[in-house]
């Protein structure tokens, strides 16, 4: 019989694949992968500010991760290039993030785990926290995905059509912060983008709509933490870089199947 811990990881590495197949698969289209990088850097301080005002992690991570968005959303309507943008902002949230922590007694642990993920450590109250902002992000892929794939397609078409490509790269980005706040606990700063990026870039060879390759992000991302957490617990690797390893073994198959198939 599986241990709860085991249960409840994997019940929050499915939430967290299920909400970033569908961004990811945006993501991946939008060539925004470094996004998802560049906040979950920032997050870290957000970790800092919420151990030293003595409130929960996911609260800090969470805000931090919402400015960072509004403010690289705002600059990148204004023209600024995206790629500078992030890696200003990005590279200096982090450092004083590390810096800040520094100063906090007791914290060198739970920052290491920031930056990993310890998803074998996730609560019945962390595993709330992650249900509820998957289904938060899903809700506003679902009421925003024709409008986002039309200003992803050309942000002329979406005019046309009556659609506000900076609201809509803004509404992006502020699901990106949702899953990167969600997920930092799960796989760690270092390996979000990850699992945004290559379940996504695995269903990108097989899949024949968009709604499709979301989909089978979401799907692959699930299959990748069932296979990562059984490599865990077999191999007695470190879950958050076995889930990783599993999902890029699964984007070589997917790759080489794509291949076969053209």
């Amino acid at each position: 019989m599986l241990d709860d811990f085991l249960i409840r990881a994997g019940l929050a590495g499915a939430g967290l694949a299920l909400a970033a197949g569908p961004l990811g698969a945006m993501v991946v289209w939008r060539r925004m992968a470094y996004f998802g990088d560049a906040t979950a850097h920032a997050a870290i301080l957000g970790v800092a500010m919420a151990l030293a005002l003595g409130l929960p992690t996911g609260v800090g991570t969470l805000f931090v991760a919402l400015a960072m968005a509004g403010t690289v959303s705002t600059l990148a309507a204004k023209g600024w290039a995206m790629d500078t943008t992030l890696g200003v902002l990005a590279h200096s949230a982090l450092a004083f993030g590390l810096v800040a922590v520094s100063f906090l007694q007791g914290v060198r642990t739970d920052l290491s785990a920031l930056l990993f993920g310890d998803i074998l450590a996730v609560s019945r109250g962390d595993l709330g926290f992650v249900w509820a902002g998957a289904a938060v992000v899903l809700a506003l892929m679902g009421w925003r995905w024709q409008r986002m794939l039309t200003a992803t397609v050309s942000e002329d078409l979406a005019h046309a059509a009556g659609v506000n490509p900076d609201r809509e790269r803004l509404v992006l980005t502020l699901a990106l912060a949702v899953v990167v706040a969600v997920a930092i606990k799960i796989v760690g700063a270092l390996l979000i983008a990850a699992m945004l990026i290559i379940p996504a870039a695995a269903a990108r060879g097989l899949a024949r709509s968009p709604e499709a390759m979301a989909a089978m992000a979401a799907a692959i991302g699930v299959a990748a933490v069932a296979g990562g957490l059984f490599m865990s617990l077999s191999l007695d690797t470190p879950a958050g870089p076995s889930i990783v390893t599993v999902a890029a073994g699964m984007f070589a198959v997917t790759a080489a199947l794509g291949q076969a198939r053209r």
